[in-house]
């Protein structure tokens, strides 16, 4: 058996290849940015083509770093960014127009159109979602309705649709696939069935000849031509619900967060679907091979991790986005003001499409570093709210909070969280939790990794932060988030 497994974590911003050993460790990592696209106010989209140029760069980019050949990968998974929506020629492979970003929000028209007959939750007992501009099938719609000959090629069966993972799949291999948990985040898929919903698809105008194969997130999809010659393309599994894999949160009640371009939190709830009433999304957790499908509750944020961009890139603030904490620990607190950071609407739990980014409580007293470390805290004032959600939802209090993504290496956010959700916040050894749970899925395919039990080996801990901040001042901060957040509503 070769000694390593890869796996293309295809995110919001960037790209990268990480290569693994059995032991679940980092043997090397390439990365390449590409472009964010803003045709107009609250619309983002990607190049498909430059994502597939840049997936092929950085595997050729690790796989030298690490000094080995592909023939030395056991397999390899894929993670990604989702609801992503990308239509494309099936003879060519040529996209139809670009991708549409989850956080684009031009198909808010289309949500609210449907939403007058049954409201926004017409869909949410069978997808377990809102209907939202966050999802792919809206996005979808939109593409067929609008760019021009899309919707008659799609019926006469000359087009494809996927998310991301199906995209790279269908570039590296061939196969037209995807797996539940991207699938669970279209809003066409019943969560029961995990299948294609007929009528949701014909409530949406949607050909189903466009949709990929709904496979499990562990199996062989197909073999690699190109770089990857030959090896296995045998994982597939959203960014989030790979982090949740990656963190071997394979039991109920066992969640995580990850600190993205946005935020995005996970509870394991078993092989039975818990409905929300608390405005978070039932979805897949993950499915391996042919054992039972295990379901999650999500809470989502869209904006974290971004905002400390937007900082830099629009403000011109900060230089680098770790000059932020830096910038922040200029002064003691937020001098009275909060951040709430609705570029693209609030998801989870309010789901108002029609919110917009808000900073109250200025003051002349207010300087910069007040506004970077307001910046931190948002994201540990959606986290707080989202776990509130999530304990009302499941019945389950956390003992400890797991986490992973780029932010975690940010000691004044890390301590802000574990005080504001008063549980220990705690970071894995290895902190690329996405691609490593996209790497597990792939092994467990191929029998590079037998068994979960092999996989929580591999888990430790680097870092813990406990709760330090008095309940009065904890609540009272809280307070005035939840204040702050309904300026927002009502904007569009």
């Amino acid at each position: 058996m070769p000694a390593y497994i890869g796996a293309i974590d295809q995110g919001t911003t960037s790209t990268r290849f990480i290569i693994f050993n059995h032991g679940g460790q980092i043997v090397a990592v390439d990365q390449r940015e590409h472009i964010q696209i803003y045709p107009k106010p609250g619309w983002v989209e990607h190049d498909p083509l430059e994502i597939w140029e840049r997936a092929q760069e950085v595997m050729r980019g690790a796989l030298s770093k690490a000094g080995i050949t592909s023939s030395e990968l056991a397999a390899v998974g894929i993670t990604n960014q989702r609801e992503t929506t990308v239509v494309w020629e099936k003879t060519t492979g040529k996209p139809v127009c670009n991708a549409i970003v989850w956080q684009d929000t031009r198909t808010d028209q289309i949500c609210n159109e449907l939403a007058r007959d049954g409201g926004q939750d017409r869909l949410r007992a069978k997808t377990g979602l809102p209907l939202a501009t966050y999802f792919s099938g809206p996005k979808l719609k939109w593409i067929l309705d609008n760019v021009p000959g899309v919707r008659e090629r799609a019926e006469n069966g000359e087009l494809l649709f996927g998310n991301i993972d199906t995209w790279l799949i269908w570039n590296l291999t061939g196969a037209h696939v995807t797996d539940v948990t991207n699938a669970s985040r279209t809003l066409l898929m019943d969560l029961e069935t995990l299948d294609w919903d007929e009528e949701t698809l014909r409530l949406l105008g949607i050909p189903r000849s466009m949709l990929p194969r709904i496979g499990s997130s562990s199996e062989v999809y197909g073999h690699a031509r190109g770089a990857l010659g030959g090896i296995p393309v045998a994982g597939d599994l959203g960014d989030q619900h790979a982090a949740l894999f990656g963190q071997t949160c394979f039991l109920p009640g066992e969640a995580k967060n990850t600190y993205g371009t946005g935020c995005f939190m996970l509870m394991n709830t078993g092989e039975t679907p818990v409905p929300s009433r608390n405005g978070l999304l039932t979805t897949l957790a993950y499915k391996i091979g042919t054992q039972p499908a295990v379901y999650a509750l999500e809470g989502s944020i869209a904006i974290t991790g971004a905002l400390v961009q937007w900082l830099r890139d629009n403000l011109g603030l900060i230089e680098s986005s770790s000059d932020v904490v830096t910038l922040a620990q200029t002064v003691d607190d937020n001098g009275g003001i909060y951040f709430v950071p609705a570029f693209s609407g609030l998801f989870a739990p309010y789901w108002r499409s029609d919110a917009r980014g808000a900073i109250v409580g200025m003051t002349r007293y207010v300087n910069k570093g007040h506004i970077a470390r307001a910046t931190l805290e948002a994201t540990a004032y959606q986290t707080r709210e989202v776990l509130d959600a999530m304990e009302k939802d499941s019945g389950v209090s956390l003992k400890a909070l797991k986490v992973d993504g780029g932010m975690v290496y940010n000691e004044l956010l890390m301590q802000f969280q574990a005080d504001l959700v008063n549980v220990p916040v705690i970071r894995p050894k290895v902190a690329e939790t996405t691609a490593l749970g996209a790497a597990y899925a792939a092994g467990l395919a191929v029998g590079f990794w037998n068994n979960f039990d092999e996989l929580r080996l591999n888990w430790g801990v680097d870092k813990e932060w406990k709760p330090r901040m008095d309940a009065a001042k904890r609540d009272g901060l809280y307070a005035g988030w939840k204040k702050a957040v309904t300026r927002t509503f009502d904007w569009v």
